[in-house]
């Protein structure tokens, strides 16, 4: 029953039209979501009850949040592009059997993740971070870092107060 459920949230109703809709049918599965957050057309949800999203945050189209492995905390403020992956459940490398092994992701507040990012288990990633797109975040990001690459390196320090709210609400999408 619950494969189906999913099936149905991520093939249909998370492609629905409607910002509302979506929104609405979030707040019913998702641990907590926060105030002016939006989620835009093609999200994919992995056990929604271990998903937990600030306020006037913002995650685009075609972004795969997973929780199967353990908890995944999103701030406020946090900027997640088009196509990034993150996630609490992978394998073990080791492992005879190809088991599985996981843990939580922690987003802390005014972190921006840029387009086709992938963020792996066990993750903490600093207030007001930025990773560059296409990087590969293996290790702890600490708060105001820049880091690009994969595995994803520190290449520069974000200079911002971080005084911003999100509002993206796009019309359709």
């Amino acid at each position: 029953m619950k494969k189906i459920f999913y099936f149905i949230l991520n093939a249909y109703l998370l492609k629905f039209p409607s910002r509302s809709v979506r929104k609405l049918v979030l707040k019913k599965v998702l641990k907590k979501i926060g105030t002016d957050t939006n989620f835009l057309r093609g999200v994919e949800i992995r056990e929604a009850a271990n998903i937990y999203i600030g306020n006037n945050s913002v995650v685009n189209s075609k972004v795969l949040l997973d929780g199967r492995g353990g908890i995944l905390k999103i701030g406020n403020n946090v900027d997640i592009a088009q196509e990034t992956n993150i996630w609490t459940l992978g394998h073990d490398p080791h492992s005879d059997f190809h088991d599985s092994k996981g843990g939580p992701v922690t987003i802390d507040d005014y972190v921006w993740i840029a387009s086709r990012v992938t963020i792996l288990p066990n993750i903490r990633i600093g207030r007001g971070a930025v990773i560059a797109s296409n990087s590969v975040v293996t290790k702890n990001i600490e708060p105001m870092s820049i880091v690009a690459g994969n595995p994803a390196k520190p290449i520069g320090k974000r200079k911002s107060k971080l005084l911003y709210n999100l509002n993206y609400r796009p019309w359709l999408k």
